[in-house]
């Protein structure tokens, strides 16, 4: 199986921006994996979009993972227990997505004794506390973070000239109760929030808008043992997200409010049983239901005046359907030499009047030549039936979750995997080899010059119409493969990893590109990630990270044209049309960058106490993040221009550790 599991107290010593600990971060520097822009709250997996991976928090499911535009990750560290991630060889008990599973799971809390931990960063401070309720028996959970930039501004500013600010929080808390020694349960839950706000007043008049986005998940789980050998779980699981804009206008004469949002909510129920029919052999079976709610797009306006009759609007989309699926999985190590893991899953999406059921074939397997190297195969296909809408070229909280329907079709992918991994005890080393083909079918992208914004609930509201989203979007093929290098020392006074991918991804679709075959924005052809750390004493540890990438495929616009036109309607006129040439057709500069820090570490009577100074991007690279063009007054020339972002940023951090 392709799996990584991330060791987090290795993430305590990552340098990353502005000291915030961010467990994807981690593993955007894994091969296989890329991150977009920086300006991107996704990553792309083995030629995957984001909305192509699977995030799960304690059997929930997350559909936004980030904070800041992308920045930062919605997942504390410091509330993590393990970390894994999948990205082919996908074992039966897990789906629903085309390219990767993550897979994240939270302390149980500390049954025995109280302990926390508390971190003040440049931009956010965190707090995590954990312990026994009662000692031996039930445990709790809580951890929290939140950014303070918005309120160490706010008193530099007055309402009159406006006052502005962003923050974000998030809170973590898990409950964890023995009840006796074959009955266990456990309740957790995240809750998390971005928002972007300004407000005015001035003369009379006032001006209030904010723009939002966030997540909330809540797992009850009931861990019961039937005997030694068979054990089960069973789950009830609601997980959310939204995202949406309001904006109110008021003064003596009467007031104007107006706003926009989309949401996905999911109510579901799983049920997990393992047998194990001796210590090298398990057999594990389970069933899953959810029922998802679409909102993909709302607005309202409100108008008021002092003279008139109020006029009032709303319109929203909604979509419900009912997904679930069955798995069986058996994971066995036959000898010394080759364990095999073969699985079934079957799955159901009900959409409307249309239900769609797929069968997933798994098979993954490992060969043992010696006691030190292993060879690795596998084949999984994969079915995925709720789509990401972006309307712009990086991933942004604007982007609403939409169903497949009778008009549009699941995703479907197919991955073949083959690998070898050899450890190299003299140098404690361990290297890996893999090199993967994925196709992939009915891939969802909106058609040319279409895009989720030009038909909003407002625009519907203005112009009364009734278009769907289902008209501006079209399904084609992609295919995308590679080989990946990891090189990874675990132990000693200095570890770390060189993670190197060569890939290839391309899409092609019939109503795009004249039918021609493209390079899609995921498309990298070379990525590397280079991390050390080494540790002299337990007092002070030094780190470092750089990582390259290849630039990624920009539509770019090559030449202006000025078109005549003429309608029934408007009469003869003139539309400027642009020439972008073929899609993927120009490429940014590539990105790379090199981080540090250093950790300084003293043991106190209880626990200890941690600064961390780190500097992002050293020698100020300027990452590409977005083109434009710029047109010189005098000659009517155009050259293009890079835009970048985040350059050379200095962090320090307090941890006290009790």
């Amino acid at each position: 199986m392709s799996a990584v599991s991330v060791p987090i107290g290795q993430l305590q010593s990552i340098p990353t921006l502005l000291g915030e600990k961010d467990v994807f971060r981690v593993l955007q520097l894994l091969p296989g994996v890329q991150k977009g822009s920086e300006l991107s709250s996704g990553f792309y997996v083995r030629g995957g979009s984001p909305d192509q991976n699977l995030i799960i928090l304690d059997d929930a499911v997350v559909y936004n993972a980030n904070h800041l535009f992308g920045f930062f990750s919605v997942f504390n560290g410091d509330a993590l227990k393990s970390v894994e991630l999948f990205k082919g060889g996908f074992p039966a008990r897990f789906g629903e997505r085309l390219s990767s599973v993550t897979v994240l799971n939270m302390k149980d809390g500390n049954k025995e004794q109280l302990r926390g931990e508390a971190g003040i960063g440049l931009i956010s401070s965190r707090l995590t506390l954990e312990g026994p309720i009662k000692k031996g028996k039930s445990s709790f959970l809580v951890s929290g973070r939140r950014t303070y930039i918005d309120a160490l501004m706010r008193p530099l500013m007055s309402a009159d000239k406006g006052v502005g600010g962003y923050y974000f929080y998030d809170l973590n808390a898990k409950y964890n109760a023995y009840i006796n020694e074959n009955n266990r349960f456990y309740l957790s839950g995240y809750f998390g929030r971005d928002k972007l706000y300004a407000f005015s007043e001035n003369d009379g008049s006032k001006m209030d808008a904010s723009f939002g986005w966030g997540n909330a998940t809540l797992t009850a789980r009931w861990n019961h043992i039937f005997g030694k050998n068979v054990f089960s779980n069973t789950s009830l699981i609601y997980s959310s997200y939204d995202s949406g804009f309001d904006f109110a206008l008021g003064s003596p004469n009467g007031s104007f409010k107006t706003g926009a949002y989309s949401s996905i909510r999911d109510i579901g129920g799983k049920f997990d049983l393992d047998y194990s029919l001796a210590s090298n052999h398990f057999i594990r079976t389970g069933v899953r239901v959810v029922s998802h709610q679409f909102k993909p797009s709302g607005s309202y306006y409100d108008l008021r005046s002092s003279s008139g009759n109020p006029t009032t609007n709303a319109v929203e989309e909604k979509y419900n359907s009912l997904e679930s699926n069955l798995f069986v999985e058996d994971d066995w190590k036959i000898n010394n030499q080759f364990q095999v893991n073969m699985g079934l899953r079957v799955s159901s999406f009900l959409s409307g009047d249309k239900n769609y059921w797929n069968i997933e074939p798994r098979l993954s397997a490992k060969y043992m030549l010696g006691n030190d190297v292993a060879l690795k195969a596998s084949y999984a296909r994969m079915n995925q039936y709720i789509h990401l809408l972006s309307s712009a070229g990086v991933s942004l909280p604007t982007d609403v979750w939409v169903p497949s329907t009778g008009r549009v079709r699941p995703m479907q992918s197919d991955q073949i995997a083959l690998g070898v991994a050899k450890d190299l005890p003299e140098y404690n080393l361990t290297l890996s080899l893999e090199g993967y083909y994925k196709e992939m079918n009915d891939v969802l992208s909106f058609k040319d010059g279409a895009s989720f914004v030009g038909h909003s609930s407002s625009d519907k509201i203005s112009n009364n119409e009734n278009h769907s989203w289902e008209s501006d979007v079209t399904t084609g093929q992609g295919k995308s493969y590679g080989a990946e290098l990891f090189i990874q020392r675990k132990v000693g006074k200095f570890s770390g990893w060189l993670g190197y991918t060569l890939s290839w991804t391309k899409y092609q679709f019939e109503e795009l590109n004249f039918g021609k075959a493209f390079y899609p924005k995921q498309d990298c052809r070379h990525d590397i990630s280079l991390v050390g750390i080494y540790q002299p004493s337990p007092k002070i540890k030094f780190s470092a990270i750089w990582v390259y990438s290849t630039g990624f495929p920009v539509d770019i616009g090559r030449a202006e044209y000025t078109i005549q036109t003429h309608s029934p309607v408007e009469g003869t006129g003139a539309k400027k049309v642009i020439d972008y040439g073929e899609k993927g057709s120009f490429r940014a500069n590539a990105s790379h960058r090199l981080d540090i820090g250093t950790q300084f570490i003293k043991k106190k009577n209880r626990g200890e106490r941690i600064w961390d100074l780190s500097i992002y991007n050293v020698y100020s690279n300027r990452n590409p993040l977005m083109h434009y063009q710029e047109v010189d007054q005098t000659t009517g020339n155009a050259t293009l221009q890079q835009g970048s972002l985040f350059q050379i940023i200095p962090s320090i951090t307090y941890t006290r550790k009790f």
